[in-house]
């Protein structure tokens, strides 16, 4: 009893959350974005794990090594000890999407007399926003037919082409992307009082609580928008607001600039670079000329395809997001400046 009372009383380890999350007061830490990772530092042989992820696949690494992988559990209470006297750092990683619900962090704390050392910090940072591509939906799979289910277990977006991306910069990074939302037009018509623009601001994604007024804590260098596919793939079905295709594109063209510029005022460090595909690249353009206009050199339109597209129901694979990524880097390398916020 004893040592679970010490236990009980050491003070959480500082922590690096780059992703977007719902601060509570009680000092717990709720999360449902993609992509969500918690990170801290310590000196000593050992660590305690606590968080609870119900309907989430999440992964814990210490010193980059994968220690533990957890499917759908709930509150989960662990010590990791036998480490090698040393620095380490511990970081737990969620893979899956959860358009509800998600999960809460807990806290990493110091055992066996370990001490407490500053988060990590890295100085770049990457923003990415998007749909199912961005997300890496069911971008594990051996096959393209897969049930619901099947889905989010064959999802992982820390292998989605964002993180794999960031991490060749040592950069940190945010996931804010939801499957099936667009800019002004959802899959197939569906939620049409939704949008991704119009959640953006969400905590999580299920919570109306925003982050607006601007965040002080997350000054990303680059911004990546992928957000078109939902809007275009689907033919409109009647009962939708708009009269006909020509009228939903400049729709599209008007709100993602408008978008992109409500985001570049409140991070005016940031350089953007708005992906699409042959189906919607001319509007994307279009977007990126329009933002330019009022700060050329801002955004960056880039054209993707040549997938293979054999993740679930013909999304991105692991594969593809190598492919996506090396596309970004490409661009990233060639644009003068883009980790200097200049």
């Amino acid at each position: 009893m004893l040592a679970l009372s010490l236990l009980i009383a050491a003070a959480p380890l500082p922590l690096n959350v780059p992703g977007r999350v719902l601060r509570e007061p009680s000092g717990e830490i709720r999360f449902g974005w993609p992509g969500v990772y918690f990170e801290s530092r310590f000196r000593g042989t050992g660590v305690r794990v606590r968080f609870e992820a119900p309907q989430e696949h999440v992964r814990l690494l210490v010193d980059g090594e994968q220690k533990m992988a957890v499917s759908k559990t709930g509150r989960v209470d662990l010590t990791f000890g036998g480490l090698p006297m040393g620095e380490h750092v511990v970081r737990l990683e969620k893979q899956t999407e959860s358009q509800s619900g998600g999960g809460r962090f807990l806290g990493f704390y110091p055992v066996d007399g370990a001490a407490p050392l500053a988060a990590p910090h890295r100085a770049r940072r990457i923003e990415f926003i998007g749909d199912s591509y961005t997300v890496g939906y069911g971008n594990t799979s051996p096959v393209r037919e897969c049930s619901k289910a099947e889905v989010q277990d064959r999802t992982d977006t820390q292998q989605a082409f964002g993180p794999v991306l960031a991490r060749r910069y040592d950069a940190d990074y945010r996931v804010v992307a939801y499957s099936g939302f667009g800019i002004v037009r959802n899959y197939a018509g569906g939620s049409p009082e939704l949008s991704l623009p119009r959640i953006y601001a969400r905590s999580t994604p299920d919570t109306r609580v925003g982050t607006e007024p601007p965040e002080t804590g997350w000054r990303p260098q680059i911004i990546v928008i992928n957000l078109g596919t939902n809007d275009f793939s689907t033919p409109l079905r009647a009962g939708e607001r708009w009269r006909g295709a020509e009228a939903l594109r400049a729709d599209y063209r008007r709100t993602y600039a408008g978008f992109v510029k409500r985001i570049a005022a409140r991070q005016p460090q940031a350089r953007f670079i708005l992906m699409g595909s042959d189906e919607f690249i001319a509007d994307v353009r279009a977007v990126a000329n329009d933002v330019n206009r009022d700060a050329p050199g801002r955004a960056t339109a880039i054209r993707f395809g040549g997938l293979e597209l054999t993740g679930c129901d013909w999304h991105p694979s692991v594969a593809d997001d190598v492919r996506l990524a090396d596309l970004l880097a490409g661009t990233i390398d060639a644009m003068p400046g883009a980790w200097t916020g200049r």
